[in-house]
């Protein structure tokens, strides 16, 4: 598998400006600059917010690409769930082991609670239950917090190391295992694991989305490959090619695509092509770093961020990544031609 540097390098030099699949263009470019590194976007589509977490802080847009606020404190934050209903947000902060409660419409910072395993990483709310689940990279484990009181209800053991998550909203939770390749299906009122599905060819799975009305699952992997679950047998109906350096998919139930991030700087499109089969429909270009994403299932936009990068020096050990230059970061814009 090639490097991360060698990613970065092919895709400048092949792809130095934007290109797009028919029908989806760059529309914009929000040009945020700051420092800190990034992780899971996450958009509100009725308040018309965009959640984005930067490493000390979570930087909060409205969808013009404007800073309407910020929720400080919440160091290595990877990931932001939230609840209009409950007026809250979470944050799952990988280097404090904390998750920090706020309130939606103000961003005042409401409490600060320990999680169970170090490094949360994805987090979700399920709202059938009203609970948070953090999902512990180290810690290999899950938190489990009730939304309303942010107390601690319960740690759920993951058998490796947990990577992002995704629910039907009936009380159904699911998250890929990275170290097993493998989906785990949790019952979020008993909190425990129905059931591990193997996923294989996959390896290293990452992102991960859901078709709520089709009861479907997408994963991503660190070999180019995604797959489509059925969420209720964990049954792989296809398995299909993705680009290199992926850590993100989303699902548009307006669209009934759903669109892989890829960090070479593409984002491959899925579409179903019948009642049990899937095919990949375009490649969109994008931009070298843009591995994660979310949809505006509204608009049915797609927001990406990333940043310039320095190239690697030939000397860097295998696995360096590319320097971020400084006041980079940015946001693309993506959607259909105006």
């Amino acid at each position: 598998m090639p490097s991360i540097a060698s990613l970065f390098l092919t895709a400048a030099l092949l792809h130095p400006a934007f290109a797009a699949g028919p029908g989806t263009v760059l529309l914009r470019t929000f040009r945020l600059g700051g420092e800190g590194r990034w992780d899971y976007v996450s958009l509100d589509p009725e308040a018309g917010r965009i959640y984005v977490p930067r490493s000390t802080r979570v930087m909060v847009l409205d969808l013009d690409g404007n800073l309407k606020g910020e929720v400080p404190g919440t160091a290595g934050v990877h990931g932001v769930a939230f609840s209009r209903e409950l007026d809250r947000g979470w944050t799952s902060n990988g280097q404090a082991n904390t998750v920090t409660v706020f309130k939606l419409s103000t961003l005042e910072v409401l409490k600060v609670v320990a999680t169970t395993g170090d490094n949360p990483d994805a987090i979700l709310f399920e709202p059938a239950t009203r609970r948070v689940f953090t999902f512990n990279g180290r810690g290999k484990n899950a938190t489990v917090l009730d939304a309303v009181t942010s107390e601690v209800v319960g740690t759920i053991p993951m058998g490796g190391k947990p990577e992002f998550s995704a629910c039907d909203g009936k009380g159904r939770v699911y998250v890929n295992n990275e170290d097993t390749a493998a989906i785990l299906a949790i019952n979020a009122r008993t909190l425990k694991v129905e059931a591990t599905w193997s996923i294989k060819p996959l390896d290293s799975p990452s992102g991960l989305a859901m078709d709520v009305t089709q009861n479907r699952l997408f994963s991503v992997g660190g070999n180019r490959l995604a797959a489509v679950v059925d969420a209720g047998t964990g049954k792989v109906l296809a398995t299909l090619p993705i680009g290199a350096g992926t850590d993100g998919i989303d699902f548009d139930p307006g669209s009934g695509l759903a669109y892989a991030s890829n960090g070479e700087g593409t984002v491959t499109v899925i579409r179903q092509t019948g009642p049990t089969t899937y095919g990949v429909a375009a490649t969109i270009l994008t931009r070298p770093g843009a591995r994660t994403l979310v949809v505006n299932p509204k608009t049915h936009r797609l927001y990406l961020p990333t940043a310039d990068f320095t190239p690697v020096a030939k000397d860097a050990k295998p696995g360096t990544r590319p320097a971020m230059v400084p006041g980079s970061f940015q946001i693309l814009e993506l959607g259909e031609a105006r």
